[in-house]
């Protein structure tokens, strides 16, 4: 194998590597990798090119399920790893796994990372999916070569993968999350301006809980309108379970519930709040909301769901409740927005959970840790 270390990060689009995986490229890139990022482009890759990291457009959507686009996906794949087989590629997500582990399979590549990162609607208890039971056998096929390390976000997935056989055997490790840049935030509980604030941050999907935020904000409505904002942000979603925007628009007074669509100052627009809801039923790895919210020095308010349950010890940074459950979610949002004292104390530990948990330069060192003994399997 070539003395050259090549790293091939493999997700979905060119804004979720910046958003979740950006410090991770750039460290690599200094540790002496030659990095390139494989994705969709959305018009965010040259600020991927400007960091000194190549991108490589991919042809994928998603979260389409047509036979004709996974297939040219994987035809993809299959040339660029052909031309890359000393590489070392790192599929983060579900269907770059699936693809992407038959690809380096018949081509041979040097080693393969994969990110389970939330599993998402094909793995729901809420929304099951019939399309699993088809890509089981692909995942595990794609597993079974030499050389393959999967990190995972919660343990609850890592036993799911381990009960069904797909990384039965292969290298696993733990990582709590995508990380945050703790410097980014102050981390204190306050308050700004005449009214409370609550905010949601994700994208426009119905599991994500967006629906859920809303009818917890209407129930209270008579108790704190004028006195509290429910403000939304993240952007439209292809997901086939997404908000459209007429229903939103819809269901948003533009004053009491807000939706201010994607953000690039989410640092700003977490530092601006009082309390982060995040009524998720979405199978989440750990949701980079949570993390960041939690590095604002935010209290919670989320779900007893997978993922979601990692974020928030019950009662002492903030509270879980049932999933699908906006009543509960109302009554919760009621505790903390009639107490500031117990959304300081709670937003503290959040914080410090933060400081512990999430700190970006602990996540980033242990990816490299990561490369570096796969592609020293390698060159053993």
């Amino acid at each position: 194998m070539a003395q050259d270390k090549r790293l091939l990060i493999v997700v979905n689009e060119d804004a979720f590597f910046l958003s979740h995986r950006k410090e991770i490229g750039i460290a690599a890139n200094r540790d002496g990798w030659k990095v390139a990022v494989v994705g969709k482009n959305t018009g965010k890759s040259d600020e991927i090119k400007k960091l000194g990291i190549e991108f490589i457009e991919m042809p994928v959507n998603p979260t389409g399920k047509k036979l004709h686009q996974e297939i040219k996906t994987l035809k993809f794949l299959l040339r660029l790893y052909g031309r890359e087989r000393d590489a070392i590629v790192h599929h983060v997500g579900l269907k770059n796994m699936v693809w992407g582990g038959v690809a380096a399979r018949v081509k041979g590549v040097a080693g393969v990372v994969n990110a389970v990162s939330g599993l998402g609607i094909l793995f729901s208890d809420y929304n099951p999916s019939k399309l699993r039971k088809l890509l089981i056998p692909v995942l595990k096929w794609g597993m079974k070569r030499g050389n393959v390390t999967v990190i995972f976000q919660n343990h609850e997935d890592e036993s799911l993968f381990q009960a069904l056989g797909i990384t039965s055997k292969v290298t696993t490790h733990y990582i709590k999350g995508s990380g945050v840049d703790l410097d980014q935030y102050e981390g204190k509980a306050r308050s700004k301006g005449d009214r409370l604030r609550v905010i949601f941050s994700g994208r426009m999907v119905k599991d994500k809980g967006v629906l859920d935020f809303i009818k917890a904000a209407e129930l209270l409505r008579e108790k704190y309108e004028g006195k509290v904002e429910f403000v939304m942000c993240g952007a439209l979603s292809s997901n086939p379970y997404a908000v459209k925007k007429e229903e939103l628009e819809r269901l948003c007074d533009g004053d009491y519930i807000r939706w201010i669509g994607f953000r690039e100052d989410m640092p700003q627009q977490f530092e601006d709040a009082d309390i982060m809801c995040f009524p998720s039923y979405y199978r989440e790895g750990v949701p980079k909301a949570v993390i960041d919210a939690s590095a604002a020095g935010l209290p919670i308010v989320t779900c007893d769901s997978i993922g979601c349950r990692d974020t928030v010890a019950n009662g002492v940074n903030g509270f879980l409740v049932k999933p699908q459950s906006p009543e509960e979610v109302a009554a919760k949002l009621d505790i903390l927005l009639g107490d500031a004292d117990l959304r300081a104390r709670m937003g503290a530990a959040s914080r410090k959970m933060a400081e512990k948990d999430y700190d970006v330069k602990q996540v980033v060192r242990k990816h490299l840790d990561i490369y570096s003994d796969t592609i020293n399997r390698v060159r053993k």
